[in-house]
């Protein structure tokens, strides 16, 4: 049966053990998946599942704001980051909120009919531009830690499934018919509109400061979880050396959001600096990742671990952008 994986072979839930396993017992009570693909993946690195699933937790499914707008603005995310797969996923969650003639009007490519709904989705899609102006929301201001959350999360989501996992989400790409997205969608219904208590998934983290948690999450679980996923995605950092590290902050200081055109002008060549340009790629364009790209960087040394690490690395460089601007458009505001 073809795998799901790209370049790394997860072990099966069955054989987890301590904190990996204590987050795929957590995912299947408020997710309702037992061991949904974008999370197996990470666990090898279970410093990096543990945050990257407090984080989608506590803004997507605890957080405050209605589900469906969430799905809508982390639709628009990976609309945005063209991730075929998330966009998949969101439209079968859609389908679990109950919403399905939206979640087929998106599947369509059509623009939602409702008017907060199309501003949610298209508000989703605009996070993608550091430093675009995300205000006024189309949420309660209330609402912001969850909506931002949910948005920061799947920028990083979306990277770790396109640059580690194939496109389909169900085998043989079942997932595009619309009977089975309706059908997928059902068997999570109760899950999904089922409330789940904030702040649950932290004691599944290494100790975070409260002081490192970003003005945005308002005090919120969502910035404590922010704040272990950005410790735990930096340690990646080290697998670079010195000009590795200026070459991808120096491309991501001066990253406008766009993508890059197909001749991938302005990377590292792989035969020459293999990590920078995989860090690059998994920041900008992880959908462009080849098993040439992997194979000239790994070495016998480089574990499923380190490739995760280094994938989350460069992941996280582009999530730390888009919200680094964000915190300087609040920090400017008139109090």
């Amino acid at each position: 049966m073809p795998t799901p994986f790209r370049y790394t072979e997860p072990l099966p839930a069955k054989s987890a053990t301590g904190t990996v396993a204590e987050v795929y017992a957590q995912i299947a009570l408020d997710f309702g998946i037992a061991e949904p693909v974008t999370f197996a993946v990470l666990s090898c690195a279970p410093e990096l599942l543990a945050p990257t699933w407090a984080l989608m937790r506590e803004s997507l499914i605890a957080g405050t704001g209605s589900r469906t707008g969430k799905e809508l603005v982390a639709l628009g995310v990976s609309l945005a980051n063209k991730c075929p797969f998330c966009v998949d996923a969101h439209t079968v969650l859609l389908h679990a909120t109950g919403d399905h003639a939206l979640a087929e009007r998106l599947a369509r490519g059509e623009r939602p009919q409702n008017e907060e709904h199309a501003r949610l989705l298209a508000w989703g899609r605009h996070t993608r531009v550091p430093g675009a102006a995300l205000e006024p929301y189309p949420f309660p201001r209330e609402h912001a830690p969850a909506y931002l959350g949910t948005a920061l999360t799947f920028h990083f989501i979306n990277r770790i499934a396109s640059a580690l996992l194939t496109e389909n989400l169900l085998p043989a790409g079942a997932q595009r018919f619309r009977a089975v997205r309706s059908l997928a969608g059902r068997t999570l219904a109760r899950t999904v509109r089922r409330p789940a208590r904030p702040g649950t998934s932290l004691a599944l983290l290494e100790h975070v400061d409260p002081g490192e948690a970003p003005a945005w999450a308002g005090g919120t679980p969502v910035g404590l979880a922010y704040a272990a996923l950005l410790r735990a995605a930096m340690r990646g950092a080290g697998l670079l050396d010195t000009d590795d590290h200026h070459i991808v902050e120096q491309t991501l200081q001066d990253w406008d959001g766009t993508h890059p055109p197909l001749t991938l002008a302005g990377f590292p060549d792989r035969r020459e600096r293999p990590a920078a340009r995989l860090a690059l790629l998994a920041a900008l364009a992880p959908y462009r990742i080849t098993d040439e790209d992997v194979a000239a960087w790994r070495r016998p040394e480089h574990t499923d671990h380190c490739l995760v690490h280094l994938i989350a690395y460069g992941a996280f460089v582009a999530v730390d952008r888009i919200e680094s601007s964000l915190s300087t458009q609040i920090t400017r505001q008139p109090m």
